[in-house]
């Protein structure tokens, strides 16, 4: 049971982890292919903006799947300092208050001190953890789920690129491959924040194409 208060009970990858794993890919990408369309491009060109797009996506998968290991490891540490705080406590409202600000601010809101001060007895009953956090089978998931979604994000831009020689007719499907993500993206978000998903898909989609056009414009 110890290891379940060190371990986030959550899936591999919530659904904005992925959201914004697939929006991060989709801007890297971009600042290439858009890049290529204000320039007079020669074949030697295109192939080297799809070497540079891969390159540069595969490296950034990598990194982002390093710095969620290193989230995953830094949440269980808070994970086992909230719990050791609590059983250090001597005073039951400094314990409680503890145990209120580790838990979502609505679950907290309503609890009584009766119930706070259950969870404080029990958290105090519990055996004292045999060793610190460690990363766990799901975390190790969650970044190659990462890495696979930044990396991923590539291809679908990428491939017109590769399958069709006229470059401005490949730039418009790679372009409205792109709207078409960025909408997705937008619209799953809408959904799991609960707003609404074709208002969140537009908006993701100019969202999107102004954080490309930054990104350019500044040397990106």
């Amino acid at each position: 049971m110890i290891d379940a208060l060190i371990r986030s009970p959550r899936r591999v990858l919530e659904p904005i982890e992925r959201v914004s794993e697939i929006l991060f890919g989709l801007i890297m990408v971009l600042t290439f292919t858009l890049s290529l369309s204000v320039t007079e491009a020669a074949d030697d060109s295109v192939n080297t903006m799809l070497i540079a797009a891969l390159g540069c996506n595969l490296a950034w998968g990598i990194i982002d799947g390093v710095l969620y290991l290193m989230s995953c490891l830094a949440e269980r540490g808070r994970n086992l300092r909230t719990l050791r705080a609590v059983r250090q406590s001597s005073n039951p409202d400094e314990a409680h208050r503890i145990i209120a600000g580790a838990l979502p601010p609505l679950v907290a809101s309503v609890l009584q001190p009766a119930e706070l001060e259950t969870l404080h007895r029990r958290l105090s009953e519990l055996p004292q953890p045999a060793t610190g956090p460690r990363l766990q089978k799901n975390d190790w998931l969650g970044a190659t789920a990462v890495f696979l979604l930044v990396f991923a994000s590539t291809f679908p831009v990428v491939l017109p690129f590769v399958f069709m020689h006229d470059l401005p007719q490949a730039l418009r499907v790679s372009n409205a491959i792109a709207i078409g993500l960025l909408f997705f993206t937008g619209y799953v978000f809408g959904r799991s924040a609960e707003r609404n998903a074709w208002v969140m898909g537009v908006s993701m989609v100019l969202l999107g194409s102004a954080l490309v056009g930054l990104t350019i414009a500044l040397g990106g």
